[in-house]
């Protein structure tokens, strides 16, 4: 019970209305580094009470006419809900027939356009207690990547590890990286150019950064880092024939089973 009472602490009050630390945690995405988690919710924070501070102003000066917003919200809650369903049905008809070919075609047609906006890499980096075991090993399995010294390192970082994050065959914004050491890298392109193992220590902790591959900011993104957002843009050549397609299927249905009638 103690840490669900930690859990909704207050961090701000405006008024009678509170935004507590369970508040926060919905709205902050779970796959970020801390560093990026403290600066939403920082931003998230100023929003929220910037907003509120403008609704009480609103709530005071508006009359009750000018504050009867009832058609409004049911029409954004409409226009939203609808939204939702004909993107959900658009994924589900089409997402599947999206072929491999038909998005390397795209790729390679449209390269121009997939030009990387930052540095990104594939490798693993450990945080390990300064205490922590066996060290030499580690540092001769990172310098030394194989299958075999992969599977080391990973049950290495399952037993001391205070953080193991493998991306080897996922490309991952350097920014993220670099965010977790005690000491940002200044200078990353250069770095990535010439570190593939990189080993550094702040007062509790020994970071060891392996750099198997990287791609510099103003190449050509790898399909496998921009397959998704192609993915996205075939699907939206899809949207408004579907649209049509699918509002015509529901009216033709509606009239058949008799939810629809003219009066």
């Amino acid at each position: 019970m103690e840490e669900q009472k930690n859990d909704v602490r207050p961090i701000v009050r405006v008024g009678d209305e509170v935004l507590t630390t369970d508040d926060l945690k919905k709205v902050l995405p779970s796959d970020i580094t801390s560093e990026d988690s403290a600066a939403m919710a920082d931003d998230y924070v100023n929003r929220w009470v910037k907003n509120k501070l403008f609704l009480r102003q609103a709530e005071a000066f508006l009359s009750d006419e000018e504050k009867d917003v009832s058609q409004l919200l049911d029409e954004y809650r409409t226009s939203l809900l609808v939204n939702v369903y004909q993107q959900k049905m658009l994924e589900k008809k089409y997402s599947p027939l999206l072929k491999n070919e038909e998005i390397e075609k795209y790729y390679n047609e449209m390269q121009d356009n997939f030009k990387l906006q930052e540095n990104i890499v594939r490798g693993l980096i450990l945080k390990v207690p300064l205490d922590a075991p066996d060290i030499q090993d580690v540092r001769r399995w990172c310098r030394s990547i194989n299958s075999e010294n992969m599977m080391k390192l990973e049950n290495y970082g399952m037993h001391y590890s205070k953080m193991y994050y493998a991306f080897w065959d996922k490309w991952t914004p350097f920014r993220r990286i670099n965010a977790i050491l005690p000491v940002p890298i200044r200078n990353e392109e250069r770095f990535l150019q010439y570190n593939r193992f990189f080993e550094r220590t702040d007062e509790n902790f020994r970071y060891l950064l392996v750099i198997t591959d990287y791609m510099i900011m103003g190449s050509t993104a790898p399909l496998s880092y921009v397959e998704d957002r192609i993915k996205a843009i075939l699907l939206n050549k899809k949207r408004v024939e579907f649209f049509k397609e699918l509002e015509k299927e529901l009216y033709e249905e509606a009239l058949q089973k008799k939810i629809l009638n003219f009066y």
